[in-house]
C-alpha cells in the first residue's frame, strides 16, 4: 500500500520525504517487500530538518511550519539545478513542500483577521519567498522580497514613510504578479486550447485553465494577502482611494474597456466617461471621452496625463477594487463626477443633467492651430549659437537659450541640430528617388484611409543614403563643438547613427502622433522635423519637473517625478511608478515625498549619442504636440532589474533630501528664467544635475 501511495500520490508531504530519507517495508502475505535508500548528498541536517516539518504540520500557529517549509525548498534548491540520479524524487519532495506553503497560508489566514500590518507584510515574504523559489526568471521577485525585508525594518525602525515606502513594494508586487500571470498564459493556454480542441472539452473549461492552474499556486495566495493589506497601507499613508491627475467635474455615460489602447483611435457621439482596465501612459484620448478612470498606474507626468490635463479630461486612478467593481457595474448609465484633488465622489443622474453640460461645453470653440512649412536653407547641421525659430524647434531653441544663463552648477548637454528641410532635401536626391516614389505612392494610400500605410511608410524612410555633403557638415558640426564623432569609431558606428536619424524623421508618422494632429486639424504635410543631436549622458537619475503642481494647480509649488536610470521608462509606457515629490517655492530644501519609486525596470546606457525630435508641431499655444515623435539614441539601452533597497536615493534620506531639492532649485531657477511655468527634463549623474530640454507647461 505504502507502494501504491507513492505512485500514485508523488507530491504527498509525507510519502515525499519518506522516499527521500529511505525506508524498508518488509510486506506481508503476497506483498512484496521494498526498500528504498536514502538520496546521497542531501545536506547536513536535513533529515532533522524534515522531521521538524513533519511534527509541525496539523499545528493551528503556522509560523513555525511556514519557517521549516522554506528552509527545506531553499536548502533543496542547488540539487534541483543540477543532475542527480534521484532528481525525480528531488523534485516531487520539492512540489509536496510547496504544496504545504500553500495549504499552511490558507490555514494562516484566521491568525491574520486582527493582525497588524507587520505581521501581514511577514506572511506576505514568507509566500513570495516560496512563489521565487518555484520560478527560474526570479529576478524581479527576489527584489520584491527585498523590498518587504526593508519595509519591515522601516516599520520596526517606526520611521515615518514605512507605509508610503511599503505601499511601493505592493504596487510593484502586483506587477510581478500580471507579469507571472500573462507568461502563464503565454505558456500553457495554447497547450490548453489544443488539447481541448482534440479531446472535445468544453469551452469554457479550456478558457480558464490556467486561470486555475494559477489559482492552486502561490501567486493566488500572495494576491490574496496583498489585497488585504493595500487599504491598511493606503489609510496609514494617507493615500486615501483615489489618486486625481486631471480634476475636472463632468457627466458622461459609462463605457467599460480592458484596455485604453484599443479605444484611443475611436470617436464616441456623447460625452463618454471611460473605465478602463489598463492604462500604459502613452496613449491618446478618444475624441468624446470626458474622462479615464483606472486602476492602473500611470506617471502623473505621463503623455496620457499630459494629454488628460491639456483636454480638461477627468483623470484619474482609483486604489479601491470595491469602488472599481461599483464603476464598471454602471456600464452604460450616466453619471456625475466630481473630484477634488484626492477624491472622485461619483453619482448616477438623469440625461437632463448631461444635456445642461453638453449646453455649456457647446460655447467653447477649439482655438484655431496652423502650420508654417519650412524650407532648406542650404545647411545640413548647425551649432547651438546658430539656433533660430526658421531652423530648428523650440526643444532645441530652449537648449540654446539656458546656456550659460542658468546657475553654474546645474549642467547644459553640449548640442548640434540638423535643421528643417534636411529631410525633404535627402529625398529629393538623385540616390533616393525610388524611396521618394514609394513615399509619394503610401501617402497617398494614407489619405484614401488605409491606416496600414503608416508603418510602411516609416520602412520605406529607413531606406534612405546620405548624402556625402551631409555626412561631412554633420561631423565638422559635431567635431568643432566638441562632441564625438561616431564615424572615428568604424563605419559601422556612422551608420548606426544615420539609422538613429532616419528613425527621428520616420516618428513624423507614427500612429500616436498621425492621429494627435488630425484630431486638432493640423496639416501633416507641412509638419517638419528637425533633429537635434547631443550626447547621451549615462544617467544614475533621470526626472521631469512641473514647476506648477498639475494636480492642484497650485503654482506656489513645484511637482517632479524621479526615476533609476535613463528617462524614457518615465515618459514611455514603462509599468510601476516613479519617486514624486512636491516642493514650496519658499522653501526649496524641503522637500516633500508623496511616493516611492515602483518601477521594477531601469534603463542604462553605454557613452553614446541620442537624436532627438524637433518639429515645428511641439509646443503650439493650445496644442501640447511634446512626447509624441521619437528621440532615438545610437545604442540599445540595458534593461536592468532594479533593487531599490540598496539605492541611496531610497535609504539615505540626506542624499535624497539633497537630490530633491537641487531638482526643486533648477525648476524654480529654470522657471524665473522664462517667467512662466515649465516641463523640465534632467538627469543626474554623480551628484551633478543636467538639463536636457526644457519647455512651457501645458
Amino acid at each position: 500500500m505504502r507502494t501504491l501511495k507513492a505512485v500514485h500520490s508523488g507530491a504527498d508531504l509525507e510519502s515525499a520525504i519518506q522516499n527521500c530519507m529511505g525506508y524498508q517495508d518488509d510486506g506481508e502475505g503476497f506483498m512484496v517487500g521494498v526498500q528504498i535508500n536514502p538520496i546521497s548528498g542531501l545536506p547536513s541536517g536535513y533529515p532533522d530538518l524534515l522531521r521538524f516539518v513533519l511534527q509541525h504540520v496539523e499545528e493551528k500557529n503556522v509560523e513555525p511550519l511556514l519557517e521549516g517549509l522554506l528552509e527545506a525548498r531553499q536548502e533543496l534548491r542547488p540539487l534541483l539545478l543540477k543532475s542527480h540520479d534521484r532528481l525525480k524524487d528531488l523534485l516531487f519532495l520539492d512540489l509536496a513542500l510547496d504544496s504545504t506553503v500553500r495549504t499552511a497560508i490558507e490555514r494562516g489566514y484566521e491568525q491574520l483577521n486582527d493582525a497588524g500590518p507587520e505581521k501581514i507584510m511577514y506572511f506576505i515574504s514568507l509566500v513570495l519567498e516560496n512563489l521565487a523559489l518555484s520560478s527560474d526568471d526570479n529576478e524581479d521577485l527576489i527584489y520584491c522580497l527585498k523590498g518587504w525585508q526593508f519595509a519591515l525594518n522601516m516599520f520596526k525602525s517606526k520611521k515615518d514613510n514605512w507605509a508610503l515606502y511599503a505601499k511601493s513594494v505592493l504596487d510593484r508586487s502586483r506587477l510581478a504578479l500580471a507579469s507571472k500571470a500573462e507568461r502563464y498564459l503565454e505558456v500553457l493556454q495554447p497547450s490548453a486550447e489544443y488539447l481541448g480542441s482534440c479531446l472535445g472539452v468544453d469551452q469554457w473549461a479550456v478558457s480558464i485553465f490556467t486561470e486555475e492552474i494559477i489559482r492552486a499556486g502561490s501567486a493566488a495566495a500572495l494576491s490574496s494577502l496583498v489585497n488585504r493589506l493595500d487599504p491598511v497601507l493606503r489609510q496609514t499613508a494617507n493615500l486615501g482611494s483615489w489618486q486625481v491627475i486631471s480634476p475636472v467635474e463632468v457627466v458622461g455615460y459609462v463605457i467599460v474597456v480592458d484596455e485604453l489602447l484599443t479605444v484611443q483611435n475611436k470617436t464616441y457621439d456623447r460625452p463618454t466617461i471611460i473605465v478602463a482596465k489598463r492604462v500604459r501612459g502613452e496613449e491618446e484620448i478618444p475624441d468624446g471621452a470626458v474622462a479615464v478612470l483606472t486602476p492602473d498606474m500611470p506617471d502623473v507626468l505621463s503623455h496620457v496625463s499630459v494629454r488628460a490635463r491639456n483636454g480638461k479630461i477627468c483623470f484619474a486612478t482609483c486604489f479601491d477594487s470595491g469602488i472599481l467593481s461599483d464603476l464598471q457595474a454602471m456600464d452604460g448609465k450616466v453619471l456625475s463626477l466630481k473630484p477634488t484633488s484626492a477624491d472622485v465622489v461619483y453619482r448616477e443622474v438623469n440625461e437632463s443633467e448631461l444635456s445642461s453640460q453638453s449646453s455649456d461645453n457647446s460655447e467653447e470653440v477649439p482655438p484655431s492651430i496652423s502650420l508654417v512649412k519650412k524650407q532648406f536653407v542650404g545647411r545640413y547641421a548647425i551649432s547651438s549659437e546658430e539656433f533660430t525659430n526658421d531652423l530648428v524647434g523650440a526643444k532645441s531653441r530652449n537648449i540654446g537659450y539656458l546656456k550659460g544663463k542658468v546657475p553654474s552648477w546645474v549642467g547644459i548637454p553640449t548640442s548640434v541640430a540638423l535643421p528643417f528641410g534636411v529631410f525633404e532635401k535627402v529625398l529629393s536626391e538623385k540616390a533616393n528617388q525610388e524611396v521618394s516614389g514609394k513615399l509619394q505612392v503610401l501617402k497617398k494610400s494614407l489619405d484614401e484611409g488605409d491606416q496600414g500605410a503608416l508603418g510602411e511608410i516609416r520602412k520605406t524612410v529607413l531606406g534612405l543614403v546620405a548624402p556625402a555633403e551631409l555626412v561631412e557638415e554633420l561631423k565638422s558640426t559635431m567635431k568643432s563643438s566638441d562632441m564625438p564623432w561616431p564615424g572615428d569609431e568604424g563605419e559601422q558606428r556612422w551608420e548606426q547613427a544615420w539609422s538613429a536619424i532616419k528613425k527621428v524623421w520616420a516618428s513624423k508618422w507614427n500612429e500616436r502622433a498621425y492621429f494627435s494632429t488630425k484630431k486638432v486639424k493640423l496639416d501633416h504635410d507641412y509638419l517638419c522635423m528637425a533633429v537635434l543631436v547631443q550626447e547621451v549622458i549615462n544617467a544614475d537619475y533621470a526626472f521631469v519637473i512641473h514647476t506648477t503642481n498639475p494636480s492642484s494647480g497650485d503654482s506656489s509649488e513645484i511637482y517632479a517625478e524621479v526615476v533609476k536610470g535613463l528617462g524614457e521608462t518615465l515618459v514611455g509606457a514603462y509599468p510601476g511608478r516613479s519617486l514624486s515629490f512636491i516642493c514650496k517655492k519658499n522653501n526649496l530644501d524641503s522637500p516633500l515625498l508623496l511616493g516611492y519609486p515602483s518601477k521594477p525596470i531601469g534603463l542604462f546606457i553605454r557613452r553614446s549619442i541620442i537624436f532627438r525630435s524637433d518639429s515645428n508641431g511641439e509646443d503650439l499655444e493650445g496644442y501640447a504636440g511634446a512626447g509624441l515623435y521619437d528621440s532615438v539614441p545610437m545604442d540599445e539601452e540595458d534593461k536592468v532589474v532594479l533593487d531599490y533597497t540598496t539605492d541611496l536615493l531610497i535609504t539615505d534620506e540626506s542624499f535624497q533630501k539633497k537630490i530633491l531639492s537641487d531638482i526643486a532649485r533648477a525648476g524654480d531657477a529654470i522657471e524665473k528664467l522664462y517667467g512662466t511655468p515649465q516641463d523640465i527634463e534632467g538627469v543626474i549623474r554623480d551628484g551633478k544635475l543636467y538639463v536636457v530640454q526644457t519647455r512651457p507647461q501645458v
